[in-house]
């Protein structure tokens, strides 16, 4: 078993997940919205001028257009239909079942919200810097090239036993397969790479990792592959 020392260089909250959104994806909506030429819109008019489409339906209709943009692929008409009214109340990008689904929840509440003033329920992510040094080369080459997996099991000893993906997937904790863990960590970008750490930028829900904000520099293991 080896041992990793593990340390937060920051933390800070999101409201809105980096390029989340984009002028492409404005447009596409404002098509769908049927926006009469939306083509002829300066780029810097589209997120604001989607909006206000958004706001000439009810909520319950501007969240079905929003889901079905983001998971016509993934869900039926039906289930959109549902969800969509789920959405005015409930924490989608939390209380879903379906963590693949989860970034794309916080990225609709979070368009919907803003659209909306604040009727909709206000998202909140977490990104921090963590740098991971390994005992050896070879010990920190088992973060890369998906670092998911191990990357989380060391996050999760920098919390407390109460912690949410402590209470759920104490088994995968400590070890096997964890086919959960990359859909926990939304992104996990590695920089400043050196022979025995790594440093990686993460973006998460507050509801897995708020927790890590107390977290300080801490010794954490990794079973033996």
């Amino acid at each position: 078993m080896s041992t990793y020392t593990v340390e937060r260089l920051s933390f800070q909250h999101l409201s809105e997940l980096p390029t989340a959104w984009t002028n492409t994806d404005y447009l596409a909506l404002l098509k769908q919205l049927d926006y009469d030429n939306p083509e002829a819109l300066a780029p810097a008019e589209l997120k604001e001028m989607c909006q206000m489409a958004l706001t000439e339906l009810e909520p319950a209709a501007a969240a079905e257009v929003v889901l079905t943009y983001l998971m016509a692929d993934e869900l039926t008409t039906g289930q959109l239909e549902q969800l969509a009214h789920q959405m005015e109340t409930e924490k989608l990008w939390e209380e879903n079942p379906e963590l693949r689904l989860h970034p794309a929840f916080f990225n609709a509440t979070q368009l919907l919200y803003t659209a909306y003033n604040g009727k909709f329920p206000h998202p909140q992510a977490v990104e921090f810097k963590v740098k991971i040094t390994a005992p050896t080369p070879e010990d920190l080459a088992v973060l890369d090239p998906e670092p998911a997996v191990p990357l989380l099991r060391l996050l999760a000893q920098g919390l407390s036993d109460h912690a949410l993906v402590h209470r759920l997937f104490s088994e995968q904790l400590a070890g096997g397969e964890f086919p959960s863990a990359p859909l926990i960590l939304w992104q996990r970008t590695p920089s400043d790479k050196t022979a025995d750490s790594v440093t990686f930028d993460v973006i998460s829900s507050d509801y897995w990792l708020e927790e890590f904000k107390y977290a300080d520099t801490y010794e954490a293991t990794l079973p033996a592959a």
